[in-house]
């Protein structure tokens, strides 16, 4: 009998600053659109845009 890993994706979205440069990634949220403004930096309180949106495979 074969044993089947489980997959598991989870998606992120990376911010990244426009004043600073700054990049944070977090958990996707409903509604992220890339190339939108997205929030203030936690640094230097400019305004981040959204970079990227991937997933992340993991197998159990």
């Amino acid at each position: 009998m074969m044993f089947s890993k489980k997959k598991i994706t989870t998606a992120y979205t990376v911010e990244k600053c426009t004043k600073c440069g700054m990049l944070r990634k977090r958990k996707f949220a409903e509604g992220d659109v890339l190339f939108t403004e997205s929030s203030k930096c936690t640094s230097c309180d400019g305004m981040t845009n959204i970079e990227k949106i991937f997933g992340e495979t993991i197998e159990q």
